[in-house]
């Protein structure tokens, strides 16, 4: 939008006056109370913002109702996806934890399975959410790459442990299956009407990771 590329170049003419030393100890020391209030509150009313309008609600809006001017959310955030980031960070600790849960889980296909389900549901949460996360895997510079890379991770550990059972063939990797169950994701988001269309999808797709019988007699 064009008050947030304005905003972003009035933020980014503040941060090159100030020049890299301030920028270098600007990384360093620790926030002081009322920045962490700032802080605070743009996190808080970007949550709301993207839960209710998506994530491509006004970057202006967000700063306006956190009481803080665009310069100070740039500051903070230097681009969307960096707040997106920070919003979907609590999330993101949410399915690692689960993930941990599931580790030793009896069935390892099925705990994949749960575990890329409760996914597509987290993604859900916030509008435009999935499509960040499906552009972060080609761009590690993303902001959104923070949450992608240990996803990543957790989902390749229940991946792996899947495939060693014999659940799941050889050649499934976790990069595809998370693009899959972003895309999964995304098309629920377009239908609204139809709440069991991600279920259904996620069942039709992983029908696809089972190993045929000439794998299984490869192994073997």
């Amino acid at each position: 939008m064009a008050t947030d590329t304005a905003g972003r170049r009035r933020a980014g003419r503040a941060a090159a006056a100030a020049g890299p030393e301030a920028a270098g100890a600007a990384e360093v020391r620790p926030m002081r109370a009322d920045a962490r209030r700032n802080y605070e509150r743009l996190l808080a009313e970007a949550r709301t913002a993207f839960t209710e309008h998506g994530t491509d609600t006004s970057l202006e809006d967000i700063a306006r109702r956190a009481g803080v001017g665009i310069g100070t959310l740039y500051r903070h955030f230097p681009h969307r996806t960096a707040l997106m980031g920070a919003v979907f960070q609590g999330e993101v600790e949410a399915l690692l934890g689960y993930a941990r849960e599931l580790a030793d889980a009896p069935q390892p296909c099925t705990a994949l399975v749960d575990w890329l389900r409760a996914l597509i549901t987290h993604a859900g949460t916030y509008r435009g959410l999935s499509r960040a996360l499906m552009t972060a895997s080609a761009d590690e510079s993303s902001g959104m790459a923070r949450c992608r890379v240990p996803l990543s991770e957790a989902g390749a550990a229940l991946l792996t442990r899947a495939q060693q059972a014999g659940a799941v063939r050889r050649g499934v990797a976790i990069g595809d299956l998370l693009q899959l169950t972003n895309g999964i994701a995304l098309a629920a988001e377009e239908s609204p009407d139809d709440p069991e269309l991600a279920d259904r999808l996620l069942t039709l797709t992983l029908r696809g990771l089972k190993p045929d019988p000439a794998d299984r007699d490869t192994e073997a």
